[in-house]
């Protein structure tokens, strides 16, 4: 009986961890179907963006809509809470910072950088610059890395793809 009630817990536990991991994994979403409040929340603050993707996810428990957006020719990306709230902002930046691109050059000598974007917090109107992260190629590979404001850190983001062409 005991090794039962062990496997239906086993079991039990399992399902329940495929569902959680299931519900968190973010849903596309076509940028005509994004609710009126998170499309108002970006006229608001890039009138005349054009949505490119927009996925809707779990974070932290609360719904998040993740939106990349071009305006003007430059690439953003916004973090928008259900109820239109936007937690963060990131801009492409043409011209970084010397101190950011020596950082990475620094730590990867041979680094082809893609792009560079500012990753900004947001609170009500007001945008404080936190990090950049900055995509580049090395070695036939793509990397993401974080990059302190003034270039004194350079930190791995995410996991490295094969670089596109």
């Amino acid at each position: 009986m005991r090794k039962w009630t062990l496997t239906g817990i086993v079991i039990l536990l399992a399902l329940t961890t495929a569902i959680a991991v299931v519900a968190d994994e973010a849903q596309k979403i076509a940028p005509k179907d994004l609710p009126a409040k998170i499309t108002a929340t970006v006229n608001a603050r890039l009138r005349g963006a054009e949505i490119t993707s927009a996925e809707k996810e779990t974070e932290n428990g609360s719904v998040v809509f993740d939106l990349e957006m071009t305006q003007k020719g430059l690439k953003y990306e916004m973090d928008i809470k259900e109820d239109g709230t936007l937690v963060e902002i990131e801009k492409e930046v043409k011209n970084p910072a010397a101190a950011v691109t020596k950082a990475v050059k620094a730590k990867f000598p041979d680094a082809q950088i893609k792009i560079v974007m500012e990753v900004n917090a947001v609170k009500g109107t007001t945008e404080t610059p936190q990090h950049y992260e900055v995509t580049f190629t090395t070695g036939g590979k793509e990397k993401e890395v974080v990059v302190a404001l003034d270039g004194s850190s350079v930190k791995e983001e995410a996991e490295e793809t094969p670089a596109k062409k």
